[in-house]
């Protein structure tokens, strides 16, 4: 099957570090191991490309605006300009991930060719909220469109779908959490001489760094921290862990395809989300976690959006926004190298069992009912 990839997100780059970029490529790989004909059609291609992508397909239509208004119709003119080389190229199925103005599955569903919408987060509200929305109008009106055109949408968490149905009738919407990849990410042993506690992502206020700090200053047990991952709040943290006094390793961002050589020698893997305001807030599917566990280590997180179901029996729960129990839960495990083995053994055979991206972009296509189309 001929499918075309699309992400009209200037946010998002097809071969990027962050989290997103990561999610494009693995659901493109398992599309691709499952025998499809993958070309991705985006307007940022990044210059971070793996060996296993680079013959990968790429169209770019690039967006170039000076302010916010006009930023939004470029994006929806890279959209629409998308859809026509579809169009030309030809496809059996458009797999988008949803972005504001875009109505390239719209109009290629119009065109005869099924499409899955694919949402990872309610986008009209996080641009209103953290950066600038200039026409509200015209994004609800294209989420919309989309979501009433497409075969399925995907959402990966249950708040994400909640959006979803809040504006738009949409009863074809699943939730489907994400992936990890198996193969890329393998159990590996720790460092010998120190517990090193990791931690993988965005330098962004609600992924709790902040925290994370706080609660190593307080720590009673010897363990040292590794932060992987850049953003926006990076030299705040560079201060803070002087001004608490810590030798933090900050790695900086990575290629994906060099996170496994940088979580070599961890101990234990830490997701601090902090408390935003109530269940619909933690609407994220944490791909960090999954990480986590498909590297075989024991994780500490914050108890929640999915992470009570996820790590149920395998990880450690911690109060959001609490640094001093986040320091005794690490400090516990760091004393225990055996809890530690046998709990970051079973968070691989869960991510085996249940969350490679074969199975979960299988699902997707069978909700679609494309499978064989």
């Amino acid at each position: 099957m001929r499918i075309a990839y699309i992400c009209a997100d200037p946010g998002v780059p097809v071969f990027g570090s962050k989290g997103a970029s990561v999610h494009i490529q693995e659901v493109v790989r398992a599309l691709r191991r499952a025998g499809h004909d993958v070309t991705v059609y985006a307007v940022r291609r990044g210059n971070l490309v793996p060996d296993d992508l680079t013959d990968l397909r790429v169209s770019i239509i690039r967006i170039e605006a000076t302010d916010a208004a006009a930023r939004e119709r470029a994006q929806a003119d890279a959209a629409a300009a998308l859809a026509e080389l579809v169009l030309e190229a030809g496809a059996d199925l458009v797999y988008e991930r949803y972005s504001l103005f875009s109505s390239a599955l719209a109009t290629l569903a119009d065109a005869g060719i099924p499409g899955v919408l694919e949402v990872n987060s309610p986008l009209i509200d996080e641009q209103r909220h953290h950066r600038e929305l200039v026409d509200e109008a015209a994004a609800l009106a294209a989420l919309r469109a989309q979501v009433r055109a497409a075969r399925t949408t995907v959402c990966v968490s249950e708040p994400v779908r909640r959006w979803v149905c809040r504006h738009v009738d949409a009863p074809r919407a699943v939730t489907i959490p994400n992936g990890v990849n198996l193969s890329r990410l393998t159990p590996f042993p720790e460092d010998p001489d120190d517990v090193v506690v990791t931690f993988v992502g965005t330098l962004k206020p609600w992924h709790g760094v902040s925290d994370l700090l706080q609660a190593a200053s307080l720590a009673k047990e010897s363990w040292s921290l590794r932060v992987i991952g850049d953003g926006p709040e990076r030299e705040a943290l560079l201060a803070q862990a002087e001004a608490l006094g810590l030798d933090v390793d900050f790695r900086g961002p990575l290629a994906p395809q060099d996170v496994p050589a940088a979580l070599a020698g961890t101990a234990i893997g830490v997701a601090p989300y902090p408390d935003l305001g109530g269940e619909d807030e933690q609407y994220f599917s944490p791909l960090k976690v999954l990480e986590y566990l498909a590297a075989g280590l024991p994780v500490v997180a914050s108890a929640v959006g999915q992470l009570p179901r996820l790590l149920d029996g395998i990880g450690v729960l911690v109060p959001p926004s609490d640094p001093a129990a986040l320091a005794a839960a690490l400090d516990a495990l760091a004393v225990a190298p055996q809890l530690r083995a046998r709990r970051g053994e079973l968070g691989r055979r869960r991510a085996e069992k249940h969350h490679g991206w074969d199975a979960v972009v299988a699902q997707i296509l069978t909700q679609a009912e494309v499978q064989h189309v």
